[in-house]
């Protein structure tokens, strides 16, 4: 048997004497309650205990969406971030090739392609653009777009494809802002990194990204003339700043509005995202220097025709170098010496392999140049390790006049 019966059952009490009176006197009380209370309404809105809606008005309290889309409300955001991008952005241009086709009918100009520029000096009614050598490489005319959409045309004060920087001239008039060059000297990883340029074109001008500065030293090897010997190892900052094509030439922008970099390239590669990278400013500067001055930049000449010892077939190694097994890597003078040139009055020969300049290792040829580029002027002297017929000799060489090798 249950505890619960299968029908519910209710049970009626007896109604109460006086019950009907009772009932009748609570309701007079509630209704004299409420006229006292609307009489007494006004004064106490005046005296304000409470709050009256007016007619025609909604009160938000009951209905707390009702205001939510009253009235348009206006924020002004200010940040390191937009105070730097307002500073720089105006000295960032679109520079555009434009090179002479020849075709089956008629010689005809058409624009081959639009990168970047940052102006960082205005001066005797001139304006002086930094930009990527390969922004402009080919080109028949270069045209600059200002960032008020005019475009004026543009000269090449010089160039330098192993740098793979170049510097523009302009006329000033229409020139507004002219950016200010940092210290990539004190650099740290981790800080805010931004990147000002024209990716894909003109129709993105001066678009922005942000990101952080991922690495201080990187090198990327770069093979100028395509013969699969690396001719340059170009220091760059990596950055995963968006950085697309178009923006070659653009600015990288610390959070304090100064250009701490020159963006030049990023790395397409399926999977592979926030990998851009920009030449350092400082390395900039020294290069331009030149590039405004001479047209080119200044390189001291050994006079040798290089080649990595690596690229040697090992057979050689052993049977025509007589190298130790201890050595790995160097440079092998390819070709006979000139008997006038730095190396020839240095006593250096055809098959020689060097290891070392100045006590720094060599590894290859793109190392050999660059370190006589950024680091040795014309008449400099400079202390050369090489091996000839398996000894180890070193000799003092005096170098020549400015040449590319």
């Amino acid at each position: 048997m249950g505890f619960y019966d299968d029908m519910a059952h209710v049970e009626r009490k007896k109604r109460q004497p006086g019950m009907g009176r009772l009932v009748m006197t609570s309701i007079t009380s509630a209704v004299i309650g409420g006229m006292v209370v609307l009489l007494m309404l006004p004064t106490l809105s005046k005296s304000g205990y409470i709050s009256m809606v007016e007619p025609g008005k909604v009160n938000a309290m009951s209905n707390p969406a009702a205001n939510l889309f009253a009235q348009p409300v206006s924020v002004e955001v200010s940040s390191a971030t937009v105070d730097a991008v307002e500073k720089a952005e105006n000295a960032v241009v679109g520079v555009i090739n434009i090179r002479r086709v020849v075709n089956w009918f008629n010689e005809e100009q058409e624009q081959r392609g639009e990168g970047s520029g940052v102006i960082f000096e205005k001066k005797n009614g001139k304006a002086k653009i930094i930009t990527n050598h390969h922004v402009i490489a080919g080109g028949s005319r270069i045209q600059v777009a200002l960032p008020d959409g005019e475009t004026v045309e543009a000269k090449v004060l010089g160039a330098d494809p192993f740098t793979d920087l170049a510097v523009l001239e302009i006329d000033g008039a229409k020139v507004t802002k002219v950016a200010e060059l940092g210290d990539s000297s004190t650099l740290r990883v981790g800080e805010p990194a931004i990147a000002i340029g024209n990716p894909l074109g003109l129709e993105f001008s001066r678009t922005v990204t942000q990101g952080i500065i991922s690495s201080l030293n990187r090198s990327m090897p770069i093979d100028i003339d395509e013969n699969g010997q690396d001719d340059w190892e170009l220091d760059v900052l990596q950055t995963d700043a968006a950085i697309n094509p178009g923006n070659s030439g653009g600015a990288l922008v610390n959070i304090r509005g100064q250009v701490i970099g020159i963006n030049t390239m990023k790395i397409s590669k399926t999977g592979v995202e926030g990998l851009g990278f920009a030449i350092p400013i400082n390395d900039v500067k020294k290069i331009v220097t030149d590039l405004v001055q001479y047209g080119e930049l200044k390189r001291a000449q050994l006079g040798i025709t290089p080649y990595d010892l690596t690229r040697v077939p090992r057979y050689h190694w052993k049977e025509t170098l007589n190298l130790p097994n201890d050595v790995k890597a160097g440079v092998v003078i390819s070709s006979p010496v000139g008997k006038f040139s730095a190396a020839g009055k240095a006593g250096l020969q055809q098959y020689d392999v060097i290891v070392k300049l100045d006590g720094k290792d060599i590894n290859n040829s793109a190392q050999l140049r660059k370190y006589l580029t950024l680091n040795k002027k014309p008449g400099d002297k400079m202390e050369i390790t090489y091996y000839r017929d398996g000894f180890l000799k070193t000799t003092t060489a005096t170098l020549d006049n400015p040449s590319q090798q």
